[in-house]
């Protein structure tokens, strides 16, 4: 399996399980499920992933499937499920049955949808497993939220942005006790080593806003994922770091940084960043400025962000547009990261020739073929028509 993944990423096999055995790269793949692995961490190719799900307001299978689907077609490495409406066990199914991208979940969706505030630590335990149990290849779990840092959310604009936060923090404040899934880590380690699953420590307190980014909340949260981290490869269980959220452009260094060395060089999976608060309908160009920088400073893992953010539920272009966006800023990262030019010498020299078949092969975008099919064959575009600088240059230097 290593040997396969080396080839494709590019370095030896040799120097890929020396990552894998320190934790600064993980292989995701559930052992229940038939996919290709897939490598996140140090040296490898920035991965996209694209989130999917059903909301309260609006449950289809059909149009969940459609999304999967687009965000592979698109090119996402890896896909989601974050529904929270309908028959979460169905949804989930499904969608491991029909996609071979390796796929992420968060059990305390579905444990807090089903008991609320009641759900004991022993019935999430149970959900967890049984995600693991599905084929479920990569799980987020808030385990670094503590009751302590509840006391200092308040200073905030906005407290909590997370979801799975949000469930936790809510049981802690009802039951008065400390958060299940911080206290039962060990068994945690346990349930997950069975299927080859990956953890994604999440980040609850992630910042919802770029006046709350890199707060204290999100540092002291930040450290626990260190402890957490340390039990976890001592278990030889691997580890993805969640990350912020909402980052004004000069802290997003800091940030991987910090999460590089607090949490031992662990791939690094950022939420964006967003880098502005204002671009509802845009925050996919947002976040993909965002994702850019982290990716180029040593995030390994990008969670897009659709038009629909802050806004409602994606649709199937939203997805799209997402996944196409944190492409483009997860290979403008592997040029700095990776040193490889290739493909854009490539498209250059297809540029060059004015060759538009090859140029449309080389597309992140693969569907702009059909919006322009009409230039296949063609030497010039309709921007400069017969002035093409190209053309022009061309003809002359061949005389």
């Amino acid at each position: 399996m290593l040997k396969e993944i080396a080839k494709k990423e590019g370095i030896s096999e040799e120097k890929l399980r020396r990552r894998v055995d320190k934790g600064s790269v993980v292989i995701v793949k559930n052992s229940e499920r038939d996919i290709p692995p897939l490598a996140i961490g140090e040296g490898t190719r920035v991965k996209v992933n694209a989130n999917i799900g059903s909301s309260p307001e609006v449950v289809d299978l059909r149009k969940e499937l459609e999304k999967a689907w687009t965000a592979v077609r698109a090119g996402t490495d890896t896909l989601m499920d974050l529904s929270v409406g309908g028959n979460l066990d169905a949804i989930r199914r499904e969608i491991i049955k029909n996609t071979k991208v390796p796929l992420g979940t968060v059990p305390i969706y579905q444990a807090f949808i089903e008991k609320k505030a009641d759900m004991t630590p022993d019935f999430i335990l149970d959900v967890i497993e049984k995600h693991c149990r599905d084929g479920v290849d990569f799980l987020t779990l808030h385990c670094g939220i503590t009751r302590d840092i509840l006391e200092e959310i308040n200073r905030r604009l906005i407290p909590i942005t997370s979801r799975g936060g949000s469930f936790i923090a809510a049981w802690m404040i009802k039951n008065g006790r400390e958060n299940p899934l911080y206290e039962n880590f060990d068994h945690i380690l346990e349930i997950v080593s069975k299927y080859d699953v990956v953890i994604s420590l999440g980040d609850a307190l992630r910042p919802a806003s770029i006046h709350d980014a890199t707060d204290i909340p999100q540092i002291h949260e930040l450290i626990n994922l260190g402890r957490l981290t340390k039990r976890a490869r001592k278990a030889k269980v691997p580890i993805i770091i969640e990350g912020p959220g909402h980052v004004p452009l000069d802290q997003i260094e800091a940030n991987v940084i910090l999460e590089k060395k607090i949490c031992d060089n662990s791939p690094f999976y950022v939420l964006g960043p967003l880098v502005t608060d204002i671009a509802p309908g845009y925050d996919h160009i947002s976040g993909a400025i965002g994702g850019a920088l982290a990716a180029m400073y040593g995030a390994d893992f990008l969670c897009y962000v659709t038009p629909s953010e802050h806004l409602g539920l994606p649709t199937a272009e939203d997805v799209k547009k997402g996944v196409i966006a944190s492409k483009i800023a997860a290979h403008s990262a592997d040029i700095v990261r990776l040193r490889d030019t290739g493909r854009d010498d490539e498209m250059s020299m297809a540029r060059k020739d004015l060759d538009w078949d090859r140029m449309f092969k080389l597309c992140i975008d693969k569907s702009i073929r059909e919006m322009h099919s009409e230039l296949v064959g063609k030497n010039v575009c309709t921007m400069c028509g017969k002035y093409c600088a190209l053309k022009i240059v061309r003809d002359y230097l061949k005389r």
